[in-house]
């Protein structure tokens, strides 16, 4: 037992993505604060379209299959 050692634990209090500012209004709302960015749903990962006023998705499709990974045994047929 004396082999364990200590992890600190990670500074940053949250996770947060990129996202990217699409032009266009919401068509619940009308705000135009649309952005688009990936998201890990029910369904994998999708890349989504979002009002950051309202949440509504106004788009959504996938992503890739391992998220923002990218492996060399994906590339092989």
């Amino acid at each position: 037992m004396q082999n364990l050692r200590v992890v600190p634990r990670p500074q940053e209090l949250f996770v947060s993505v990129e996202r990217e500012t699409v032009a266009g209004a919401c068509p619940e709302c009308g705000a135009e604060a649309l952005a688009r960015y990936p998201v890990l749903s029910e369904l994998g990962w999708q890349l989504v379209t979002k009002c950051q006023s309202c949440l509504c998705s106004t788009e959504r499709g996938p992503w890739g299959k391992h998220g923002p990974y990218t492996f060399l045994v994906d590339s092989l047929t």
